[in-house]
């Protein structure tokens, strides 16, 4: 099977971040948790830019259930990188996401993978249905990277 090669025209939104000291590892490049530190980031930040999240409040929330990640490049402290997101597949109460860690000015990641949130009744943690304004939001950022 070939892997699709991936740049930044697969993905729908954007945010710039600053890699921390603390970021990098005993190899002196940042280490594989901050990607998912990345990932979760991105993919929260664009449900509350779009309005269909407050963290604090929102009746429904998603859980991470399935995540994975494939590292190209290694990145180090100091760095500028934009994290990618777009919405890979919806279902009724799940939802899989492309995300990717970008070099700042680099056209190809240095890290991608993928994220599912399962939602779920923040009370009971039982598993609903994506809210119509939810699904709304990621169906603008399905791509078909």
């Amino acid at each position: 099977m070939t892997e699709h090669r991936q740049t930044r025209a697969d993905y729908f939104y954007f945010e710039t971040m600053t890699t921390r000291w603390m970021d990098n590892d005993a190899y002196r490049h940042i280490n594989n948790v901050v990607y998912y530190s990345f990932f979760d980031t991105v993919a929260n930040n664009y449900l509350m830019k779009a309005g269909v999240l407050d963290i604090g409040k929102s009746p429904v929330i998603g859980f991470i259930v399935a995540s994975s990640c494939s590292y190209k490049k290694p990145l180090a402290y100091p760095a500028k990188v934009d994290a990618a997101f777009r919405v890979n597949r919806i279902g009724t109460s799940s939802v899989e996401y492309g995300v990717a860690v970008f070099a700042e000015g680099d056209n190809e990641p240095a890290a991608f993978g993928t994220f599912t949130h399962a939602f779920v009744d923040r009370e009971n943690g039982k598993s609903v249905p994506i809210p119509a304004e939810t699904r709304a939001a990621l169906e603008r950022a399905v791509t078909t990277g």
